[in-house]
Order: structure tokens, then C-alpha cells, then sequence
């Protein structure tokens, strides 16, 4: 897309958010108050507000390449500290998306430089899932699989964290593993279960 485009794209766009609601943009400047955080790929077919019909306003964003959570980014610790702290959202999506370029990326025996300690994330998925994944005869269901399981075990590196175990124990945040089926458009949850994940967390990641 060419930049000019962007900006009479936008012109037409903040025309028409005017002509439904005269004060939209000055109700929009007050502040935000969004009940999600949503962790997603940086995949450009894949963006959260159109694909569940959200609004600005409704959603916390933060995305990254193959929609990784590790404990060691100052960047998405910053981000769910500042969802969980004070924007006090409900709800932490991590949410994959089938066709995951990062995913495929990480299930290769490649060097590829720079990216190989991002991608390490996304093997230690692999070889906590070892087992279940070698048994899947096809490299297309195997890959769709892994882009599953990460998205369940980015959202365990979510429950480690500090602020959201102690807004969890409150009953105050639920957290959901999605992926975006982008053959279809379809969003799936996943429906992890919480409770047992939680449970099977070892006592070292409690923080009280």
C-alpha cells in the first residue's frame, strides 16, 4: 500500500467515525478502558481488531513475531504490567494464528542469525511436546499443532508472572489460549484449562 493512500484512507476513515458521532474522537482522547489484552503475531493478515470486530478503545495490543511471551522481554513484561496493573483489564488473549511464518521458522534445523534466540522459544514448545508431536504423519497437521501448543504455553509464561497471578487469585483476570484459522477466518479457543494449569505449575513460579 502506498503512504498517500494511508492518509486519505484515513481521512475518509476519521470522516466517517465524525459523521455517526460528532464527539467521537474527543470521548476517544479521554482515555483508555479496554477489558482485553491481546498478544498476537506481527503477521500483517493477522489483525486483532478486524478479525473479532473490536473497536479503539477495546483492546490492549501487543504483538511480536510467532506471538511469544518470554519472561526475559522487558517489552511484553512492561505491557502485561501495565494491562494487569492499571488499565486492570479482564482478560489476557494469547492468540496464534495457523500459516505462522515464526512457527515454521522455528520447526527447521536452519541458522538464521539474529532470530535464532526468539525461535528457541518457540523449540522449547516443540521439545516439551515432543512425544505427541513425532507421532502426527503430516508436516502441514505437525505445524498446526505446534502453532497450537504455543499459543497454550505462551500463556503459561503469562501465569508466571507476578501481577497476574496475584490478579487471578483475586478472580479478577482469566487468560485464553486462541488461533486464527486463516484458511477460514474463523477464531478458535483453544479452552485451556486454567485451574489444572495452574495446578501443574511447579511451586517455583509462585510468586506471592
Amino acid at each position: 500500500m502506498k503512504l498517500a493512500k494511508m492518509f486519505a484512507n484515513n481521512e475518509r476513515w476519521a470522516a466517517e467515525k465524525r459523521s455517526v458521532d460528532d464527539r467521537y474522537f474527543e470521548k476517544l482522547a479521554r482515555g483508555q478502558n479496554p477489558d482485553v489484552l491481546y498478544i498476537g503475531c506481527s503477521d500483517s493478515r493477522v489483525t486483532a481488531e478486524d478479525m473479532s470486530g473490536a473497536e479503539p478503545g477495546d483492546l490492549f495490543v501487543h504483538r511480536n513475531i510467532a506471538n511469544v511471551v518470554p519472561n526475559t522481554d522487558i517489552n511484553a513484561m512492561s505491557v502485561i504490567h501495565y494491562a494487569v496493573v492499571h488499565l486492570q483489564v479482564k482478560h489476557i488473549v494469547v492468540c496464534g494464528h495457523y500459516g505462522c511464518g515464526g512457527v515454521k521458522a522455528a520447526m527447521q534445523a536452519d541458522d538464521l542469525g539474529v532470530l535464532n534466540p526468539w525461535l528457541g522459544h518457540i523449540r522449547d514448545v516443540y521439545r516439551l511436546h515432543k512425544r505427541e508431536l513425532d507421532r502426527i504423519e503430516t508436516d502441514d497437521r505437525r505445524y498446526d499443532r505446534l502453532v497450537e501448543l504455543n499459543a497454550q504455553e505462551q500463556c503459561i509464561n503469562v501465569l508466571k508472572t507476578a501481577e497476574v497471578q496475584a490478579a487471578y487469585r483475586e478472580g479478577k483476570l482469566d487468560i485464553h489460549a486462541w488461533v486464527f484459522d486463516i484458511r477460514t477466518g474463523r477464531l478458535i479457543d483453544l479452552e485451556i484449562d486454567l485451574a489444572s494449569v495452574i495446578d501443574k505449575l511447579s511451586d517455583i513460579y509462585r510468586v506471592d
